[in-house]
């Protein structure tokens, strides 16, 4: 740190308790008071350098005060800052830092230390040393700031906050390098073989650095929030990088709010304690006020600001209670980017009293809801569909499709609180529109589990729990667990046993058409055979066409007896609903346009929707699984009858 040495007398104060005395052989003439503190002094190096004093003194021999007591409890910088005034009036030896001079040169304004007075007074000494040395190095610059805190009025008013700030600002832009090691004409300091810096060909011994954006973030966090908002504030005036302003916002906001240091590293943890020894933590009070302005500062843009600070934010506002409007503008900012967050991020704990749940659902629902009105804006919403009525790949639909993945897993997460009220839980399932999600066994899962921890629904809330979930998106794996899922109500597994085998249906339909291709050009190939163009692996090819052509052949009378199976089990659901439309009506013949419309179309077609769906079901389940569920569906029928 630099240092600028004044005066050349041997230091001839000392300190008896709360006294400063004079050991220059004659006796005080004057007391200067400065809080708890009095200097015992003499009038004439006082009045000969300070035009505030020489009137107090006036005053006094005009009145006839022979005591001359002065009090300056109001001297900026208070009682060190005299002290270091009154050693340049005696002309004592001391130096001038960057870690003193703010409060000199406010000392001398308050004391009128002018060249008016004396020629090279206090006032030019500090503003040459502010001019030529502080503000010409970041370190001292950053210094001198940290030092206006406690006199910020007047240094605003004598222009030393806004020099020091215009200095930090322009040298936070620059490479470290240009004005810390001596810079060569080929931009960087030379380097002997062994990899130390060269100054004029001789080895210092020190190894250069490789600076990086974020090399100013911790000096400037060392700054107090009104400073700090300034110095960033003067950064993007001068067309600093977004990316770098919330860089130095997340540092900042990590040492001075304790709630975003949870999920830290080890090495961020060692970093936080040694800044903690040296700053008091604030109160809530400060950290709601320091996390407001924060969010404040922040830019409102998609993709600047990550989600973890944007989430660690949110946390730390809900646990600190801060304004509703403070909390909104996070979930927007969320919102805006909720296809970057990640399962951990959502699990936001629930700490109002009202609410009994384990997470905030309520929470996450909002940010749901900004994600898909910002979707909506940007015309992300409405997904193309081809001539087969299925949905067309479009890059727009990849955030909507994250979410939809992202909602699905949190959904399973909070599923298991007993806590959770299926209207809330059936809300937020259902916000997301059904085209982003490509296939539903996510959804499915969160379903399942949510029926698994409440066991004490009826049978008419699973039913309308279950519509948010569309049986015909589940895969075969899942539809092979719904199916054999006794939790799900009976009118749901049959829909998901319906559907199933239609996918079989077109699975196996697709392996037809591919064997009828390969069956198509094995006999265009029989001819060449015997010519020129005759290949050996031409009759491996052939017997696995064969094998093939039986596999498929066996395929087909396996799907024949899984139709009249198949017709068997819907003529006894039929029987069991007219039997039972009396009653309580669990099989009511609402269900045949979605479930048995095909009986119709039997007749006419061998190869409709029904034969694909009995198919599957008898190739995924075998041919028992059916018929024993069905049993044991008649035997509870039977009871409750």
């Amino acid at each position: 740190m630099a240092c600028l040495k004044l005066g050349s007398r041997a230091d001839v104060f000392r300190k008896q308790g709360q006294d400063w005395y004079c050991t220059t052989g004659l006796p005080s003439d004057i007391t200067v008071t400065v809080g708890e503190q009095s200097f015992h002094l003499h009038k004439f190096p006082l009045l000969s350098k300070s035009g505030l004093l020489e009137r107090c003194i006036r005053e006094k021999i005009e009145n006839g005060d022979d005591s001359c007591v002065i009090d300056l409890s109001d001297i900026p910088g208070g009682a060190k800052a005299f002290e270091l005034t009154a050693k340049f009036c005696y002309g004592v030896k001391f130096e001038m830092t960057a870690s003193n001079v703010v409060h000199l040169r406010c000392a001398a304004e308050y004391l009128e230390m002018t060249e008016e007075i004396a020629e090279g007074n206090l006032i030019a000494q500090t503003e040459n040393f502010l001019t030529q040395t502080v503000l010409r190095s970041w370190k001292d610059s950053i210094k001198a700031l940290h030092t206006c805190d406690d006199i910020l009025d007047l240094a605003e008013k004598l222009q030393i906050v806004k020099r020091c700030i215009d200095s930090v600002a322009t040298r936070s832009c620059t490479d470290p390098d240009l004005f810390g090691w001596p810079v060569v004409q080929y931009g960087g300091p030379m380097q002997s073989p062994g990899g130390s810096v060269l100054w004029n060909g001789i080895s210092t011994g020190a190894r250069p650095r490789h600076s990086s954006p974020d090399w100013w973030y911790d000096d400037v966090s060392c700054l107090s929030l009104p400073l700090y908002k300034k110095v960033i504030s003067a950064m993007e005036y001068r067309g600093i990088n977004q990316d770098i302003i919330v860089g130095s916002l997340n540092h900042y906001a990590k040492r001075r709010l304790p709630g975003l240091n949870r999920r830290k590293s080890i090495s961020d943890v060692s970093s936080c304690l040694s800044i903690s020894s040296l700053t008091s933590i604030p109160s809530e009070e400060e950290q709601k006020y320091l996390l407001e302005e924060i969010d404040r500062l922040l830019p409102f843009q998609r993709g600047v600001t990550s989600c973890k600070l944007l989430f660690g934010l949110l946390r730390t506002a809900i646990i600190l209670k801060a304004s509703p409007s403070c909390v909104s503008n996070l979930e927007r900012r969320i919102g805006m980017q909720l296809d970057k967050a990640t399962l951990e991020d959502l699990l936001i704990p629930n700490i109002s009293e009202s609410v009994e749940t384990l997470y905030d659902v309520d929470c996450v629902h909002r940010i749901l809801d900004h994600f898909l009105a910002v979707d909506q804006e940007t015309g992300g919403a409405s997904p193309g569909l081809g001539e087969d009525a299925q949905m067309l790949a479009s890059p727009s639909l990849m955030p909507i499709t994250m979410v939809a993945k992202l909602i699905d897993g949190y959904l399973a997460e909070v599923a298991p609180d007993v806590n959770l009220k299926l209207p809330k839980f059936r809300s937020l399932a259902a916000a997301i529109p059904d085209y982003a999600r490509p296939i539903d066994d996510g959804l499915y899962r969160a379903i399942d589990i949510y029926l698994k921890a409440h066991p004490h629904l009826s049978e008419s809330e699973k039913e309308e729990l279950c519509r948010v979930m569309d049986c015909q998106k589940l895969s075969l794996e899942a539809c092979t667990h719904a199916a054999q899922n006794e939790r799900l109500p009976l009118r749901v597994i049959v829909q998901v046993l319906f559907f199933e085998q239609l996918q079989l249906r077109s699975s196996i339909a697709e392996c037809l058409m591919v064997s009828e291709n390969l069956e198509g050009g094995s006999r265009q190939l029989i001819p060449t055979i015997s010519g020129e163009q005759y290949r050996p692996g031409w009759p491996l090819a052939s017997r696995e066409n064969q094998a093939l052509r039986e596999g498929m052949d066996n395929m087909k009378q396996r799907v024949a007896d899984l139709e009249k199976e198949c017709s068997t089990m819907r003529d006894e659901i039929e029987r069991l609903g007219r039997s039972r439309s009396t009653g309580k009506g669990r099989f009511s013949l609402n269900m045949k346009p979605q479930i048995c419309s095909t009986k119709e179309a039997i007749p006419t077609t061998a190869t409709t929707t029904a034969t694909a769906s009995e198919e599957k079901m008898a190739v995924v389940k075998g041919d028992t699984t059916p018929r024993l569920k069905l049993s044991r569906h008649k035997k509870k029928l039977s009871i409750e009858a």
